[in-house]
């Protein structure tokens, strides 16, 4: 009886510990703007309070190579990518030690380096390579290649303009989503597992057809049971299906000629996209049009005086978009979604130029391309700006996004990793 009694407390611990255990798990970074593609963290019990307690830098890392690309975080393995010599490579480190596990050559190299963030999915990575595109999926464990196919070669793929391919993956279900920007093949669905095509999608005849991929990444919606993908390419805001890559929708006006930039943020029918170079942003509501179809109606235009995203995005928290405005500039600026309704711009830019944007914990960070982190209290009442710092090293622009995972926020500077620590004592 005593060991029937002692097993019975044995299991009932074990089962009251098991989501306690669980819900303790960091959440994963696994691709381009976090778990959803939102630039959202939903970590907490983080600084709030920069001025009082500035984050302290626990280490950094170098070795990475030449390249704009942000990091992926999944278990205990980080992901990026890298320019060494006359290489690019998807590299992947020990996340508690910061040691190379393993490197696997995408293509060659390119100017400054690749843009790419790896995407992570069932045991895989996947990254397309800037110069030419190549998209390449390898085992995480061990980086040993799967596939490989080129967007340019096998596809007849181009960009917009001359800064290379930067797109980040998705992974959708079975699919590989990517931008091409090809006549054929605008967008396409690879089988995630092997690289087989599964559809490509064309852009329609007129208007701005054929100019190529932009330097966006797609995101998931699905409005009137109609999966799509979305993205902004040099042709504007469109959206495919997800089960066969018909073109759903487009809206030109928010491109423009130079690069268009700015990962489209979506809420239930709701889109909000926005380029620079004196163009400015759209609010769309997508309504399904009863034959299988959608339509994107525009709700508001704001002209670039009033908000345009160069670089570095936007985040939607709540009903409110939060990012900086303007040309090779990061004023902040907070806009409702459904209406365009400006509720607070900044006097001033806290740093120089371009502000790469993420969210945790009720704050916006903004990462200027001056090398200066800014924390912004986010709330549409009124701007509200909780401390500075300045990053520890300065290697080129300050462009790659920031990462918030396990307490710590990651900064990506050309060949150096740097890990702060952003918890609250």
């Amino acid at each position: 009886m005593a060991r029937l009694l002692l097993a019975a407390v044995l299991v009932a611990v074990a089962v009251s510990a098991g989501p306690v255990a669980a819900s303790a798990a960091v959440p994963d970074w696994p691709q381009w703007r976090g778990i959803n593609r939102d630039g959202l963290s939903p970590e907490t019990g983080l600084l709030q309070d920069w001025t009082a307690t500035p984050p302290k830098l626990l280490w950094k890392r170098a070795g990475l190579g030449k390249g704009y690309s942000g990091i992926s975080i999944v278990g205990d393995k980080i992901f990026t990518m890298g320019d060494t010599g006359k290489e690019q490579f998807i590299i992947c480190l020990d996340l508690a030690t910061q040691k190379e596990l393993w490197r696997t050559k995408v293509g060659g190299p390119w100017g400054d380096g690749p843009r790419c963030t790896p995407t992570y999915d069932d045991g895989l990575v996947y990254a397309i390579g800037t110069p030419e595109g190549d998209l390449v999926c390898a085992e995480a464990a061990t980086g040993k290649e799967v596939w490989h196919k080129n967007l340019t070669k096998d596809f007849g793929g181009k960009m917009m303009s001359g800064w290379g391919f930067s797109e980040s993956p998705l992974v959708d279900g079975d699919k590989l989503i990517c931008t091409p920007g090809a006549k054929d093949a605008e967008l396409i669905a690879l089988n995630k597992k092997t690289g087989d095509v599964i559809w490509k999608c064309a852009m329609p005849e007129g208007g701005t057809k054929g100019r190529g991929a932009a330097y966006s990444s797609c995101v998931v919606a699905e409005v009137g049971g109609i999966r799509q993908y979305i993205t902004l390419t040099g042709c504007g805001l469109i959206g495919v299906a997800a089960k066969d890559g018909k073109f759903l929708w487009g809206y030109k006006k928010v491109t423009n000629g130079t690069a268009s930039i700015t990962t489209p943020v979506v809420k239930g029918e709701y889109v909000f996209g926005s380029s620079a170079y004196g163009r400015g942003s759209v609010g769309l509501k997508l309504v399904p049009t009863g034959d299988g179809g959608i339509k994107a109606e525009e709700l508001y235009w704001l002209d670039a005086d009033t908000f345009q995203n160069h670089h570095g995005g936007v985040v939607l928290v709540g009903d409110y978009l939060y990012g900086g405005h303007g040309q090779n500039a990061g004023l902040p600026v907070c806009i409702e979604l459904k209406t365009g309704k400006i509720m607070w711009r900044a006097g001033q830019a806290p740093g120089g130029k371009s502000a790469a944007v993420a969210y945790a914990d009720g704050c916006i960070y903004m990462r200027y391309e001056s090398g200066l982190m800014a924390l912004v209290k986010a709330t549409p009442e009124k701007y509200t700006e909780l401390g500075t710092f300045t990053i520890a090293t300065k290697n080129g622009p300050s462009w790659p996004h920031p990462v918030i995972h396990g307490g710590k926020l990651y900064l990506r500077d050309n060949d150096v990793l740097l890990c702060y620590d952003i918890k609250k004592p």
